[in-house]
């Protein structure tokens, strides 16, 4: 039986490699795509030194011709790609958050180019590979900062945080392309859906959070490891609650 394959995005730190990690333990041969050959190769291989099967892929997801060299190479190594992890993101280009009303139009520009145009661009390049699997799976890593009940409602702590502009607009951006890809592809056995890893301990909160990398990358791997008869089309992920300990443990966000 030939292993399945993983490509993951922004996959040399954090939750990207995490799901990396997690993914090579179900038994996938995992891609760790990352802009920095040498933070990329250095990640790959500390997965293989424990066993794992993982390779480093040049992959910048803002760049055309960065993500074609990346598709024609998994095409050429492997035939097919069973998993997409659309996992790079970041939260401000300019590390500053602002109120909507200050917010630069650069930075979000920036971001919406990382969060959103990559997604797309990753995803329409590596569908032909995907198509080539019995069965793909593709992961769109979101936030419940882009879900507009959690950020209006009353039972989430998001509805507290203050307001912003660029990263929970982009998010609900990714939560949208996820309903639109997973509509054109309902009648083909590719699944589409969002993961929210919850406000998690990585370099992207600079060290904040209320979840480890490990439990951030959870959600991917639960979506990449569907069975047949899971979703398709929807956010799920962990449940941040304003009741009790804030821990709503796991399942499908409201948009």
């Amino acid at each position: 039986m030939v292993n399945k394959i993983a490509l993951i995005t922004g996959a040399n730190k954090g939750i990207g490699f995490e799901t990396a990690k997690q993914l090579a333990a179900e038994g996938m041969t995992v891609l760790i795509g990352a802009r920095d050959a040498e933070r990329g190769e250095q990640a790959a291989r500390e997965l293989r030194e424990s066993g794992a099967g993982a390779h480093f892929v040049q992959l910048d997801v803002t760049d055309d011709a960065s993500v074609a060299r990346a598709a024609k190479q998994i095409e050429k190594d492997y035939g097919h790609l069973d998993v997409l992890v659309n996992n790079a993101g970041t939260a401000s280009v300019a590390r500053k958050r602002t109120q909507p009303s200050e917010t630069a139009l650069e930075d979000m520009k920036a971001v919406y180019e990382i969060n959103v145009f990559g997604v797309v661009r990753v995803t329409n390049a590596m569908l032909p590979l995907l198509q080539m699997a019995p069965a793909a799976r593709i992961v769109n890593v979101s936030s419940e900062a882009g879900s507009i009940t959690s950020q209006t409602g009353t039972t989430s702590p998001m509805g507290g945080n203050p307001a912003s502009a660029q990263y929970p607009s982009s998010k609900a951006a990714v939560n949208m392309l996820t309903a639109q890809y997973a509509k054109q592809l309902r009648d083909v056995p590719i699944k589409v859906n969002a993961a929210n890893p919850g406000f998690t301990q990585t370099d992207f909160t600079g060290g904040r959070g209320v979840r480890t990398a490990a439990q951030g990358a959870e959600p991917s791997v639960y979506l990449a490891t569907l069975p047949d008869d899971g979703p398709s089309g929807v956010l799920y992920g962990h449940i941040w609650t304003t009741e009790g300990d804030g821990d709503g443990g796991y399942g499908v966000l409201s948009w």
